[in-house]
């Protein structure tokens, strides 16, 4: 039987399913665990152990193993997808107006003036870290924001504590990590929302393990000095992403990866974001275009 719990946190829809026999009770105290990691990890509460680190550039600092494993996830993912995936990019989402979580935003009814140009997004090779202590030295005029790798890690923990009672997947936010197949050999399924139709559903992928996660422009939205923004920040100029990519979806051999990659081929447009999963057999992806079209990559039907 499927056992399941639903909740929110990280400012999203979190979902924990497991197969078992009984509800373990690992699944009721799941929300507990994501809100430790929330209090490590979150850039909008001001007595987090990243805002704590965020306010003291230039001092080596020694972290807990929660920030320094997902401080490595972003240094993997920013290797990985050539810099487009860079946790560096705090200081651009202020810049845009994304200075609070999108729960206290009102989308498209908050605005800011525009002043200044945009911050330059400072390279991750400029952060010291030393691995014995767990212990990382921010550059002066540099802060870090998780969102780019934060959900996918998270995910994918949750996903390696709850497989111990049988076959799970666990959803933060739409980036998914599942353990393996249902014990009668069947995969999960997988609604892709259809990002002009709520509610509705472009696509549906039958994953057996591994990782999807959709990235987009639809949903965490506003207006800055009457010019649209969105928080999938393009770090070679500062700026939301300029991209013909409504959601990207990506599935890869993990969460994390599904994360890192559906952003990187959402800021890297249509044509290179389609020949960046074509050019790889462990993933596949599916791109909604601003105007409606759907793209498939060539594995795409793998999982359809």
């Amino acid at each position: 039987m499927i056992h399941r719990n639903e909740f929110r946190a990280m400012g999203c829809r979190m979902l924990a399913l497991v197969e078992s026999a009984e509800p373990p009770a690992l699944l009721q105290e799941i929300p507990a665990v994501i809100e430790e990691w929330e209090q490590v990890l979150s850039r909008f509460r001001s007595d987090s152990e990243l805002c704590e680190l965020n306010r003291r550039p230039g001092q080596s600092i020694p972290v807990s193993q929660v920030l320094w494993e997902v401080f490595l996830a972003g240094r993997e993912a920013e290797k990985l997808t050539g810099g487009l995936v860079n946790p560096l990019v705090a200081d651009a989402l202020v810049y845009a107006g994304y200075e609070r979580s999108f729960d206290q935003m009102q989308a498209g009814a908050f605005s800011l003036a525009v002043s200044g140009d945009a911050p330059q997004v400072p390279a991750l090779a400029d952060v010291s870290t030393n691995g014995n202590s767990h212990a990382i030295c921010l550059p002066t005029g540099a802060r870090l924001d998780f969102g780019g790798v934060a959900k996918g890690w998270a995910a994918n923990q949750a996903m390696l504590a709850l497989a111990a009672h049988g076959p799970a997947l666990f959803s933060a936010g739409g980036d998914i990590a599942l353990s393996g197949p249902l014990p009668n050999g069947e995969p999960w399924n997988i609604s892709i929302e259809d990002p002009f139709q709520p509610g509705a559903y472009v696509e549906m992928f039958h994953i057996g393990h591994g990782g999807i996660a959709t990235s987009g422009k639809d949903y965490r939205n506003w207006m800055r000095g009457g010019i649209p923004q969105h928080h999938i920040i393009d770090p070679r100029t500062g700026l939301p992403a300029e991209t013909d990519i409504l959601t990207a979806t990506v599935v890869a051999p993990n969460a994390m990866l599904a994360e890192a990659l559906a952003k990187a081929v959402l800021i890297s447009g249509s044509e290179a974001g389609l020949a960046w999963l074509d050019g790889d057999d462990t993933l596949a992806g599916l791109l909604v275009l601003e105007n409606g079209q759907r793209l498939h990559s060539r594995n795409a039907g793998r999982y359809l």
